[in-house]
Parts: structure tokens; C-alpha cells; sequence
């Protein structure tokens, strides 16, 4: 009996010893859990801070970004403003140089018809063996939903010469009175018995230009000094409409 009690006592002193023993773990293991728990805590605030403080950098850097796009954006639409303004200013200029060079050009145009053209275009085709005896300036005809231009009409009892003036002559010109001329006895239709020929006339007038009227049967007149002469040689037969 003395060795079952002595075992007993024995038994709970390891139990107790155990519990101690147990108690002394879980002690430490809530001092760890507590510690890792404020660590964990720590660094949480360290990350969160750490977080705030770079958001807070961006948010300057983009705010500073923001402005500086502001004020390059403003920059470049004042000097948008500025290039346009100035662009504006040196179309006008031209465009008003233009117009100048454009009234000088007419007044010229104007001048050579009136004391070159006109005084000498009887005279030049008398010579050419065409006997027309007057002619009629600025001719402008409308009919049956056409019209027509004449800046020189010479004319007798049957022949009639179509006269076109131009500072400088094209081909263009060319075909333009080409077409003029298909349209004339039928818009002017009190030549319908004459022998209509066509001319062109230049202050200036290009080679190739002087070239491709005479093919295509034209008289062709140029400025020559202070006169106008006709370039077409003694060989040239006229076209008839």
C-alpha cells in the first residue's frame, strides 16, 4: 500500500510538473505569437508609411508633370497663336503683292491690246493677203445656253479672224480658242457664209507655244519691241471654219 501511494504521489508530482512544463510553453509560445504579432504589426505600418510616402511622391511627381504639360501645352498654343497670326500676315502681304502684280498685269494686257494689238491687226493681215477693213473689240455673245468671248473680232464681207490676246500664251489658251471658234457661226450665226479663221496673240509667247498654234492652224502675233508681228511663215495656210 505504502508503494501504491508513494507511485501515486510520485504521478502527480509528474503531472503537475508536466502542467508547469506545459504552461511554460504555451507562455513562450504567446510571448512569440505577441512578438511576431508586433513585428508583423511594425512592419505593416512600416510598409503602410512607405506606401503613403511613395504615393504621396507620385502624386507630386504627377501633379508637377501635369503642370509642366499645362504650361508646355499653354507655351505651344501661344506660339501655335503667334505662327498662325504671322502666316496670316505674310498671306496677306502676298496676296496683296499678288493683286498689285495682277492690276499691274492687266493694266499692261490692257495696254497692249489697245496700242499694240489693235492699230496693227488690220494692217498685219492686209499684208498676209486677208483684205479685212475693221475689227470689233470685246465681242461677248450668249445663245441657246452658250457663250462667248471675242477679245478681237476682224472682219470683212466673207472673212473673219477670231482674235484671243493673253500676257503670256499656252497651250491651254490655245485649245480654249479652238473651242471658241467651233462655237462662233453657231452663237454668231450672222457670219454663217464667211470664212472664219482664228488667231492668238501674246506679250509673251513661247517657242513650243508658237509651235503647236501653227499646227493647229492659227495665226499666231507676239510682241516684237514696240510692234506686234506674225510668226507664222509665208508657208502657213490658216484653218477655215
Amino acid at each position: 500500500m505504502t508503494t501504491n501511494a508513494d507511485d501515486v504521489w510520485r504521478l502527480l508530482a509528474e503531472l503537475i510538473e508536466a502542467q508547469k512544463e506545459t504552461e511554460r510553453v504555451i507562455k513562450e509560445e504567446s510571448q512569440e505569437t505577441e512578438r511576431c504579432f508586433r513585428e508583423t504589426d511594425r512592419r505593416f505600418r512600416e510598409q503602410s508609411e512607405e506606401s503613403d510616402r511613395r504615393f504621396e511622391e507620385t502624386r507630386q511627381l504627377l501633379q508637377r508633370q501635369s503642370e509642366e504639360s499645362d504650361r508646355r501645352f499653354e507655351e505651344t498654343k501661344q506660339l501655335l497663336q503667334r505662327q498662325s497670326e504671322e502666316t496670316e500676315r505674310i498671306i496677306k502681304q502676298q496676296n496683296e503683292k499678288l493683286n498689285q502684280e495682277l492690276g499691274k498685269l492687266g493694266n499692261r494686257l490692257g495696254e497692249f491690246v489697245e496700242w499694240q494689238v489693235r492699230p496693227a491687226v488690220v494692217q498685219l493681215f492686209q499684208r498676209r493677203g486677208i483684205s479685212v477693213n475693221e475689227f470689233h473689240p470685246n465681242i461677248s455673245v450668249k445663245r441657246f445656253g452658250e457663250a462667248i468671248e471675242i477679245d478681237l473680232l476682224v472682219v470683212n464681207t466673207d472673212q473673219a479672224i477670231l482674235v484671243e490676246v493673253k500676257s503670256k500664251l499656252t497651250e491651254t489658251d490655245i485649245n480654249k480658242h479652238l473651242e471658241r471658234l467651233e462655237k462662233f457661226k453657231r452663237l454668231m450665226p450672222r457670219y454663217s457664209d464667211v470664212k472664219a479663221m482664228g488667231a492668238v496673240a501674246g506679250m509673251v509667247v513661247p517657242e513650243e507655244v508658237a509651235s503647236y498654234g501653227y499646227r493647229r492652224g492659227l495665226f499666231v502675233l507676239a510682241q516684237s519691241g514696240d510692234s506686234v508681228v506674225i510668226l507664222n511663215d509665208d508657208k502657213f495656210r490658216p484653218r477655215q471654219w
